[in-house]
């Protein structure tokens, strides 16, 4: 609809009679004729355009200085319309953009999925929080028939859906593996040939992995230079940073992953987590690790669950609850 199939007439009437009486009934009737212009798709040129063409018909001798500045109005406002045009065009796509990007962190909630084992004489507690919609961030537990118990927790160095992408193959992967195959330094080095092959090289891969044995205690584990974690004693009542030196997955196809081990004794308890928790910020400053252990010290009376999320909640509260980086914390205590 342009110009032309405007009621010209009817804009002139209603025009003259707000000039004469600046009557609100008239600017109520020209309301009324603004939102039937946008109904029909109307542009703001078109109907500044027909203001012209009645205040011209209305007063025949407007001094030339203004009906020059209405030319002027009027090119303007073919800017605008053009611009507005793009303006609602890029809107629209990011709409749809932001519409794929729901559908597409549904789609990961669903194939990063784990589920929390139940392992008799072992509590465990999970929390795995996104910074944005796609989460960069990985975990996963593996149980044999004997409760041996895997946990894999990952960080892509990078956001959206190339790192969504990069932790679903990651994660199909190790379902790949048998269950007989899951030395913590054999897993790695599977994973990282996989990641040197399929993801580019501008991507980065963090990763520890750790079995444990409930037979003998033992806990085994090796880590692709992924943050490390910790080890509460509880008979010492200390904390000691799990120690585990490795590349990041990708770089070398030939990269080999030292394994280490603890022997983990009743209420003693292993916290694993990614630089989101240990990188929160406190004003302008990163928190220290100490200061980390500090907060997770304050809940090791709660059930690991329990402890875990009262831990995100303290953190999530002192960066006035926006995240900066994906938040993934897990905490394993041995209860008998």
């Amino acid at each position: 609809m342009n110009s032309k199939n405007f009621d010209l007439e009817n804009y002139r009437k209603l025009l003259k009679q707000y000039m004469m009486t600046q009557d609100e009934k008239a600017l109520y009737q020209a309301e009324q004729f603004t939102k039937l212009s946008m109904q029909n798709n109307i542009s703001p040129e078109e109907i500044v355009n027909v203001h012209i063409q009645a205040l011209r018909q209305i007063s025949p001798t407007i001094p030339k200085e203004i009906d020059v500045s209405l030319n002027f109005l009027l090119e303007a406002m073919i800017s605008y319309g053009l611009a507005y045009q793009e303006f609602q065009s890029l809107r629209e796509k990011q709409l749809e953009l932001k519409s794929e990007i729901s559908v597409a962190a549904s789609m990961q909630q669903t194939l990063l999925s784990t589920v929390k084992p139940s392992i008799k004489g072992l509590d465990i507690g999970a929390v795995s929080v996104p910074a944005n919609q796609m989460n960069g961030d990985y975990y996963h537990f593996v149980k044999d028939n004997q409760d041996t118990l895997g946990i894999a927790v990952a960080d892509v160095i990078g956001k959206g859906i190339p790192a969504a992408l990069a932790m679903s193959m990651i994660k199909y992967s190790m379902d790949s593996f048998p269950l007989s195959q899951r030395n913590p330094s054999a897993i790695l080095e599977n994973l990282n040939r996989v990641v040197e092959r399929n993801v580019d090289p501008s991507m980065f891969i963090t990763m520890f992995y750790g079995l444990y044995d409930p037979t003998t205690s033992i806990f085994q584990y090796s880590s692709a230079g992924h943050e490390p974690g910790f080890y509460y004693n509880a008979k010492k009542a200390e904390f000691l940073e799990i120690e585990a030196k490795g590349l990041v997955l990708g770089v070398s196809s030939d990269t080999y992953y030292q394994q280490y081990e603890l022997e983990i004794n009743k209420e003693d308890m292993i916290i694993l987590l990614t630089d989101g928790v240990t990188e929160c910020r406190l004003a302008d400053r990163f928190i220290e690790r100490n200061e980390v252990l500090e907060v997770i010290k304050q809940y090791t009376h709660l059930s690991a669950q329990e402890a875990v999320e009262q831990v995100y909640k303290h953190f999530e509260r002192i960066q006035d609850f926006h995240l900066r980086d994906d938040f993934t914390l897990i905490i394993i205590k041995k209860d008998v």
